[in-house]
């Protein structure tokens, strides 16, 4: 009988303490569609994982910034996030990221040479990975094929001598845009310049560089499609850009994979085999430089999870469960095997994106990007309708970025002291 009663006991203490049992809870910040998406994702991890739960909260693009600032400051942030990669330089500043380095050593699946070089280096800072590549994107030339071999050229332009006698022809027989290089857009600008060998700051990133000989190259080219009547000098001009490149009103468009899927949709069904990608033209050779785009998943410092974040982030590293994403998403997968899918593979839209994202230049890794943009933006619209020497352009906007990095100077400068 007390044997019975024992093992009764020992019965009941274990379903108490297993239903005792809490779960673990890892908070995962995911942005804009991002974050409906990834939660199908998740679902698999957690299954996968008995007793971990992935709490997902999707917050939009425009909020996200400011929403990671304010809890940052409130001590309130996720175990780990999604961040666009020009925010990695800015939240590593602040002393917010846990640096991945340890993970990565024991890890078969995120390695560096699993992933596109240009845009792993976007989440290196002061030799660290800040950041693991989730999904990429970047800017390659879509175009119209059938418009082009009307006029004697059987593939896209391959130097920027091409680019512009593409232009030229488009101009003269077709009394049409070559290219649409809209002027409240910094990107066309920024490639063509990172494309010549310019570098657009200075003394470790703290003063402006813009009056650099490449730079005003790469100002001027820019500068020839306005002139020139190549490209509408106001992105006012382009109501509709779908409509637009089907009218063949323009037929050259540097864009990103996002529009893939739209042409795809927006465009009649008569011109869906008259269109393609096509990698960035060079300054001098083929294919030229683009820029690398995209979200990294980051761990933060305060996280009490790290471990289990860093495992999620593996998940979602893994080629299958970035092909899935893809599927779900549009959004390019950051693992390089998983480009071995047919669904990738096979598409002839994508093998542009797959040569580019070879072929990048980081932009500079500083937490002030975004304003300074902004500011080419401005430099941008100023060059495309007046009539000012580009060499006074670039002054104009060395002094206005100067002042946008004073404050990187003093923290450079405290950084020193404290040295």
């Amino acid at each position: 009988m007390r044997g019975k009663f024992s093992v009764c006991l020992l019965l009941f203490l274990f379903l108490v303490s297993c239903s005792g049992k809490r779960e673990t809870v890892l908070t995962f910040w995911a942005l804009g569609a991002e974050g409906e998406h990834v939660q199908k994702i998740v679902r698999k991890f957690e299954a996968k994982n008995p007793g971990i739960k992935v709490k997902v909260q999707q917050i939009p693009w425009t909020a996200a910034h400011e929403k990671l600032l304010t809890a940052f400051a409130g001590n309130s942030l996720p175990d780990m996030c999604q961040i666009g990669n020009t925010w990695i330089s800015e939240f590593t500043l602040i002393n917010a990221l846990e640096p991945l380095d340890e993970f990565i050593k024991n890890s078969n699946v995120v390695r560096r040479e699993n992933f596109f070089e240009g845009v792993w280096e976007t989440n290196v800072y002061d030799s660290k990975i800040m950041g693991i590549p989730w999904y990429v994107d970047t800017r390659v030339l879509f175009y119209r094929v059938d418009i082009l071999k009307s006029l004697g050229f059987n593939s896209a332009p391959r130097t920027w001598e091409e680019m512009l006698k593409v232009c030229e022809k488009i101009k003269k027989e077709k009394g049409k845009y070559g290219i649409f290089l809209p002027t409240n857009e910094w990107q066309p600008l920024v490639l063509f310049a990172l494309e010549g060998g310019a570098k657009l700051l200075k003394d470790s990133d703290s003063y402006a560089n813009f009056d650099d000989e490449n730079f005003l190259i790469a100002l001027e080219f820019l500068r020839k499609f306005y002139r020139l009547n190549y490209s509408p000098s106001s992105w006012l001009e382009i109501q509709n850009v779908y409509q637009g490149f089907a009218e063949g009103y323009f037929c050259m468009y540097i864009t990103g994979p996002w529009n893939v899927g739209e042409f795809k949709r927006r465009l009649p069904l008569e011109l869906q085999d008259k269109w393609m990608t096509a990698p960035m033209p060079g300054k001098d050779r083929f294919p030229g430089v683009s820029i690398p785009g995209g979200s990294s998943l980051v761990i933060f410092k305060r996280s009490r999870h790290k471990v289990i974040a860093w495992r999620l982030i593996e998940f979602l590293s893994e080629p299958e469960n970035q092909v899935e994403f893809y599927k779900l998403t549009g959004d390019l997968p950051a693992n390089i095997k998983a480009w071995e899918d047919s669904i990738l593979k096979m598409d002839p839209y994508m093998r542009a994106f797959f040569i580019q994202l070879q072929n990048l230049k980081p932009l500079p890794k500083v937490a002030e990007w975004e304003q300074i943009a902004m500011k080419i933006v401005e430099y941008v619209e100023v060059s495309a309708s007046r009539d000012i020497p580009s060499e006074q352009i670039a002054r104009k906007l060395n002094s206005d970025v100067d002042k946008i990095l004073e404050k990187r100077r003093w923290i450079l400068k405290q950084i020193s002291k404290d040295k």
